[in-house]
């Protein structure tokens, strides 16, 4: 019997300092459990979401791509609360990627508003 359960909150190699997980490997293991879907929610940075998404596709996982941020205050710019969004749109995830600074190769400020119009699904960690 398939299983119901779908990791919603997951930290890849690619999530600097608390990532240990190995892509290549988690799609396996959710194949193995015949898990219907994965998320990916590495830290700040996509930089694993193509070889997820294309592993996942191609293992018959349904692949969930997402971001764990952080948000600050302009006042304070020191993040103060961690945030967990999910793309469910193409339009989102680009969102995601300029927020990140992931589609410009440099960093977003800690006051990007590039979340705010965004159809993501946002969850506080």
């Amino acid at each position: 019997m398939p299983s119901q359960f779908v990791h919603c909150h997951l930290h890849t190699e690619y999530s600097l300092l608390d990532g240990h997980s190995r892509i290549p490997a988690l799609i396996e293991r959710a194949r193995q459990l015949e898990m219907p879907a994965i998320a990916i929610t590495d830290h700040g940075a996509m930089y694993g979401v193509v070889e997820f998404y294309l592993q996942a596709k191609e293992a018959g996982v349904k692949p969930i791509i997402g971001v764990e941020a952080y948000v600050a205050t302009a006042a304070s710019r020191t993040a103060t609360r961690s945030w967990t969004a999910t793309s469910r749109i193409s339009s989102c995830w680009r969102r995601m990627r300029k927020a990140t600074g992931t589609s410009s190769g440099s960093p977003r400020s800690p006051t990007s508003t590039a979340f705010t119009t965004s159809p993501a699904s946002i969850a506080r960690s």
